[in-house]
């Protein structure tokens, strides 16, 4: 049964932590609806990937979705300085939702302190900052939380993140 995905991104996204993830899901039959401060936008990858945003923060609920995709890059950093995003992030892990961050991705869910007791990865440069929130950190290509929870450390790591993310999609 397709699933509908919502995509927190903006501006300086790591572009293939965007897009393989997309076509992944889009390939197996989701749909994908990105999210961002303004409808209508384009927002940047680091790498000059453009990305056309479908709806604003303020017209999403997360009971309207089935799972969370959080790219990683300086994104996640953007957006958890704007508190709709953090709740936002916070409602799909307080719903038991699947949540899929790659890289920087969990900088969102250690804002919204959503983390804490949970078994995650993410890009070493935050390891610490995810230990702080509590996290039972793992240095693995995929680490898969509770059902829940899909965490990755790098692009390398995509083939494997993008595996775990679509069996809890099709579950």
């Amino acid at each position: 049964m397709a699933k509908k995905v919502a995509v927190v991104v903006t501006d300086m996204v790591e572009d293939v932590e965007y897009t393989d993830p997309v076509k992944a899901y889009k390939d197996a039959g989701h749909e994908v609806i990105n999210i961002e401060k303004e409808a209508g936008k384009t927002v940047k990858g680091k790498h000059g990937t453009s990305i056309t945003i479908d709806k604003s923060i303020d017209e999403v609920k997360a009971e309207e979705f089935d799972a969370l995709l959080i790219p990683g890059g300086f994104s996640p950093d953007l957006l958890r300085d704007d508190n709709r995003f953090v709740q936002f992030a916070k409602a799909f892990m307080d719903a038991k939702k699947p949540v899929f961050a790659i890289c920087h991705g969990p900088q969102l869910l250690i804002t919204a302190k959503s983390l804490d007791g949970r078994d995650a990865t993410g890009y070493n440069s935050i390891r610490v900052d995810l230990e702080n929130a509590g996290v039972n950190y793992h240095d693995e290509e995929v680490v898969v939380c509770q059902n829940q929870l899909v965490t990755s450390r790098t692009p390398d790591d995509l083939p494997a993140f993008n595996r775990e993310s679509l069996k809890l999609l099709d579950a």
